[in-house]
């Protein structure tokens, strides 16, 4: 097996920050120290940058199969690769929806032979398809996802039965989308009348309101307290359903878990007024006062993990009108350097960074040997260059859509290289190709 070693980095790990060599042999970190004096086959000096370990996104849609005009799992893994996202987690909700043990394979297989990072998909929900979820291998599979609130295709979870059915059974982690659909539907009749077909941007987080988040939050926790279920709502977008969540016990021994989202935690509705539908999610990016808070709630740990919810959709989609353009934005690439912006601006250190988007995911999941930088563990590594700044424009996006959120904005710090699993992926702006991600796997006996 080849080695590698980085010399003189400034290794950022488990709360403490110092400076040492690292070894790396094949796919695995090998030792830590000051000086390491080993035969390799590579050396590359860091000179003080930044390293982290790897960063695991616990959300996201790569579009495949079905979708794949807006992205694909090729694309938007080397666009996440180049962010310093070395682990993802994927939805189901492509076309066809992951519905089947069969259909979920399927995106496994895609992804052994073409993501760049590495990988694990959610077995989708239905309100018929309580069999096939039961079939869940915990140990190969992240969770099993639940749309509580307007989706795609046939996977809303409407029926109460169903949803206290799979609580009280779920073979894996239960991870939700919450937001009522009942109140989204009176609030959108409201807006129709007041606006008829020309409803502007401004109206979606009141549309898509703090009451339909909290009211659907709110539901799965009290169901998951009474069933035993260990649920992590994805994306929280309001301060109220903050309280629904405690920091008493420590990550690995909570059975109710959040995610707060980078686009929740950058924009508000203060936004839509210059980025219009390009900033439109489910749920909606809504307050000043509703960002604070959810900020707060990750600096207090009411919040466990920062994600993405990456969902790319063409120009052309976004360019429609409010009811027409549809939800999501893509934010991989530079989701972690947004998060080290924060740190500059006081609000987060880095140590904070790294605790929430590698290893608070590792822990809330129970990846296998991934999150942080510790012999033994795989080498997925991100070296940041605080003194080289990134500017993002549209020549240096790795999305297959071609667009940013972010566009126009100069970060403070450079993703300057990434290793998945040993291997060197990612350098100075440029794709490494030549090796693929691996399958995620879990410690959940």
């Amino acid at each position: 097996m080849s080695r590698t070693i980085l010399r003189n980095a400034q290794i950022i790990n488990e709360g403490q920050r110092y400076f040492a060599d690292l070894s790396i042999r094949g796919e695995i970190i090998e030792s830590i120290g000051g000086q390491i004096d080993l035969p390799c086959d590579q050396e590359i000096d860091l000179n003080g940058n930044l390293l982290i370990p790897g960063c695991i996104d616990d959300q996201v849609h790569f579009r495949e199969p079905g979708l794949t005009h807006k992205a694909d799992i090729y694309t938007e893994s080397r666009a996440a690769v180049a962010g310093g996202i070395t682990s993802f987690m994927e939805m189901p909700n492509t076309v066809p929806n992951a519905l089947t043990q069969s259909l979920l394979e399927d995106k496994y297989a895609t992804a052994a032979e073409k993501s760049i990072g590495n990988y694990s998909f959610f077995m989708g929900v239905s309100n018929d398809n309580y069999d096939e979820v039961m079939r869940t291998n915990s140990e190969h599979v992240c969770g099993i996802k639940i749309f509580m609130g307007s989706s795609t295709g046939n996977m809303l979870v409407d029926n109460f039965q169903t949803l206290e059915r799979v609580f009280a059974n779920a073979p894996a982690l239960i991870a939700t989308h919450c937001e009522d659909e009942a109140t989204i539907k009176h609030n959108l009749a409201q807006a129709k009348e007041r606006f008829g077909l020309e409803i502007p941007i401004e109206m979606h987080p009141i549309i898509r309101s703090q009451e339909a988040c909290y009211l659907s939050s709110s539901f799965a926790v009290e169901l998951a307290k009474k069933t035993g279920a260990r649920l992590h709502v994805l994306h929280i977008s309001t301060g109220k359903e903050t309280a629904l969540f405690s920091n008493v016990l420590p990550l690995k021994e909570k059975k109710i878990t959040a995610e707060a989202c980078v686009h929740h935690l950058w924009f508000c509705d203060e936004d839509y007024a210059m980025k219009g539908n390009l900033i439109k999610w489910n749920p909606a990016v809504k307050t000043q006062e509703d960002r604070a808070a959810i900020w707060k709630a990750v600096l207090e740990n009411h919040i466990d993990v920062i994600a993405t919810d990456h969902a790319p959709h063409t120009l052309e989609e976004k360019e429609q009108n409010y009811l027409n353009a549809p939800s999501g934005g893509p934010l991989v690439q530079h989701a972690l350097l947004a998060m080290l912006e924060k740190s500059i601006q006081g609000v987060i250190s880095i140590e904070r960074i790294v605790e929430k988007m590698a290893h608070a995911p590792a822990d809330l999941f129970r990846i296998k040997n991934r999150g942080y930088i510790k012999e033994g563990y795989y080498a997925d590594l991100v070296e940041i260059n605080p003194k080289h700044k990134t500017a993002v424009s549209r020549n240096n996006l790795f999305y297959k859509c071609g667009w940013s959120p972010f566009e126009g904005i100069t970060f403070s710090h450079e993703v300057s290289r990434t290793f998945v699993n040993g291997r060197l992926v990612y350098e100075g702006g440029n794709m490494i190709e030549g090796s693929n991600g691996k399958r995620l796997l879990f410690n959940r006996l």
